[in-house]
């Protein structure tokens, strides 16, 4: 990879702690966990803005083209929880028990008008575990991704990010996260692509909407969307306009030709 930058690893901080208020901009965390597989797809997340927060999770049954999803409001919901190297799901209609391997992170902390935000990504990370809904189980053992984060972000933050997982030409196991609007300085970013778990920083990235990725070389990771969640809120204070959609990549990944791709792609306009 032409921009890449040397290999980043991460044993790092815990993310930088404050009150519920800074510089008047609310303190935001949150952790994702997705999972991309060949037999179903899933993600599930835990997340506060100041004094709110939520969870949700989705499942994707690529094979009956079955989407399942559900967002918990309630303060104190255990229906996704997210402890180290585990991710259990206790919900109507889904029960997941999952555990996390290790790959290398990484770690950066960026602005953000003028307060910041943390990151921490893994990328390519071994799962396993069992998944089952109504009628159906799976055993599940397949690579993921692990977003971390928190932060002061500016009160408007617009961003597209995608991570994924797959197979280059050559047949190594490749990763990414790639973002555009959000912890993306021209160095140092939360950008990262791994190759046989070892990760760098490409340059700065363009997206086309949610249909595909385009590098300073010209490369292009096109995606191709099989299921979408969409969630629009407005709770005065706070608003958000959501979508995220799995579904299947092909083309370059910097340089790096995929003969398969899983993941996702993601858009957020946040007022927060």
């Amino acid at each position: 990879m032409d921009a890449a930058t040397q290999p980043r690893a991460a044993e790092g901080p815990e993310p930088p702690r404050g009150g519920i208020w800074r510089d008047r901009r609310l303190r935001k965390r949150w952790r994702y966990v997705g999972v991309y597989g060949e037999e179903l797809m899933l993600c599930a997340a835990k997340a506060q803005v100041g004094p709110a927060s939520q969870a949700f999770w989705v499942l994707w049954d690529r094979a009956s083209g079955e989407q399942l999803a559900h967002t918990a409001m309630r303060p104190g919901s255990r229906e996704v929880r997210l402890d180290g190297p585990s991710l259990e799901i206790e919900a109507r209609g889904l029960r997941a028990s999952l555990r996390l391997g290790e790959v290398a992170p990484i770690e950066t902390i960026c602005p953000s008008g003028s307060g910041w935000g943390w990151t921490r990504k893994r990328a390519g990370v071994p799962v396993e575990g069992t998944v089952e809904t109504p009628g159906r189980s799976w055993r599940i053992e397949a690579r993921g991704v692990d977003d971390e984060s928190a932060g002061y972000h500016r009160r408007r933050t617009s961003w597209h990010w995608s991570a994924g997982v797959g197979t280059a030409a050559d047949g190594r196991a490749v990763a990414w996260n790639l973002v555009e609007g959000i912890n993306d300085p021209p160095r140092g970013s939360e950008r990262a692509i791994w190759v046989e778990g070892v990760p760098t920083e490409p340059a700065p990235v363009r997206f086309a909407g949610t249909e595909a990725i385009e590098f300073e070389g010209g490369e292009r990771l096109a995606f191709a969307s099989e299921s979408e969640r969409a969630r629009d809120e407005n709770f005065l204070l706070i608003r958000s306009r959501y979508r995220h959609r799995f579904g299947t990549f092909s083309g370059s990944l910097g340089g790096i030709e995929l003969a398969t791709g899983l993941g996702v792609m993601e858009r957020h306009d946040a007022v927060w």
